[in-house]
């Protein structure tokens, strides 16, 4: 007795087909959105480099800010720069760490932002007030608990500027640690790279990543900064990226030294939380990049679903099984050149598996979401 009994000829030959569509869909996008980032090379880079405002919002981190803020102040970078920390309403000694850093480094600018009640604990409030402060036209992003892989970092990111281009998006990994939870997150955030990166390259811009971007204050001006969104605890990398980028304004950074790297959550109520939280701001995208960023799993889910079906049946499971495979070295392929770009060739070996149970998993997250309303960045 089969668990699934056998389809008439009929279904099965309409089955065919539309396992043969969604194979061409899985195909077509693989090779236009992850083949191009799979061999994306960066442009020239320009030869001034402009003086530059580095803008850190920071809440209780002084245990980072005394770690990580001194390899950003010593960045090999040839032009003046400054470094604007905003302490926002902080309960812990940044504010003495940072008043000592800043007779050290006389290209330290320290915000104090005193604790109100009157006030929530939003990033977007102390980065408005940073780059205000800033002195510079010119700015890179990033956060406390980030630390550079270089001390290149700057001028690499800096070097992606020009006339046309206002915008930088660079990448912001996890260091690897051991643990099982460790890897998913790991794995998350390079597919989430993945996605947004492919995404640019191919003129649908819709996210960066909070702690490594650099944008001009022109930008910065040209949305009313966060004015949109403020309401809401995220968006700072997402819904203003969609709001600011033009199909010509904007580019991405690869290069290695410019990774900004922090520490993953270490328990799984965290991750699930800030998950959670990021996509709180996704209803507020646009039909266009719902459609965008929904044809990927959805058809790999349906191609996954029609496989199954096909492979059960008798006369079916050569042509399923051949084509299937077909498309799955492609991608594996394209794949595995993109996670090689972001140093993360240790998940290349499973990745037929860990995509289709990948996606299968992002429902969570989004439902999620749409059940907590989270008021707390810090």
């Amino acid at each position: 007795m089969k668990i699934i009994p056998e389809l008439q000829e009929t279904g099965v030959f309409y089955i065919f087909w539309i396992f043969a569509g969604l194979l061409a869909v899985q195909l077509i996008y693989s090779v236009l959105f992850f083949g191009r980032l799979a061999f994306w090379k960066g442009k020239p880079a320009q030869s001034s480099l402009p003086p530059v405002s580095i803008v850190i919002a920071a809440r209780n981190e002084s245990d980072n800010l005394y770690e990580n803020l001194p390899k950003i102040l010593e960045q090999d970078y040839p032009a003046p720069f400054e470094v604007v920390v905003i302490n926002n309403q902080s309960m812990d000694d940044s504010k003495y760490l940072l008043d000592a850093l800043s007779r050290q480094y006389p290209n330290l600018v320290v915000m104090e932002v005193e604790r109100s009640r009157h006030l929530t604990p939003s990033k977007k409030f102390p980065l408005t007030l940073g780059i205000k402060k800033a002195r510079y036209e010119h700015l890179v992003l990033t956060d406390a608990d980030c630390t550079p892989a270089s001390n290149l970092w700057l001028r690499k990111m800096v070097e992606c500027f020009s006339d046309k281009k206002q915008i930088v998006l660079g990448y912001g990994p996890y260091t690897t640690r051991k643990g099982f939870l460790n890897k998913i997150i790991r794995f998350d955030t390079a597919m989430i790279a993945i996605n947004y990166f492919s995404m640019a390259i191919n003129k649908v811009p819709y996210m960066g990543v909070g702690r490594n971007m650099a944008y001009t204050k022109t930008v910065f001006k040209s949305t009313n900064g966060f004015k949109s969104h403020y309401s809401l605890m995220s968006g700072d990398d997402d819904l203003f990226i969609q709001e600011a980028a033009k199909k010509s304004n904007y580019t991405i950074q690869l290069d290695p030294d410019t990774f900004q790297y922090s520490e993953a959550k270490e328990n799984w109520k965290s991750f699930v939380l800030q998950k959670s939280r990021h996509y709180t701001t996704s209803p507020r995208y646009k039909v266009f990049k719902k459609v965008m960023l929904g044809i990927y799993p959805t058809t790999l889910i349906l191609m996954g679903i029609s496989f199954v079906l096909l492979i059960l049946q008798s006369g079916w499971w050569i042509h399923a099984l051949a084509g299937f495979g077909f498309v799955t070295v492609i991608k594996w392929w394209l794949l595995g050149l993109c996670f090689k770009k972001l140093k993360s060739p240790g998940f290349i070996a499973l990745l037929p598996v860990t995509d289709l149970v990948y996606v299968l998993i992002l429902p969570f997250f989004y439902y999620s979401a749409l059940q907590k309303n989270s008021s707390k960045w810090k």
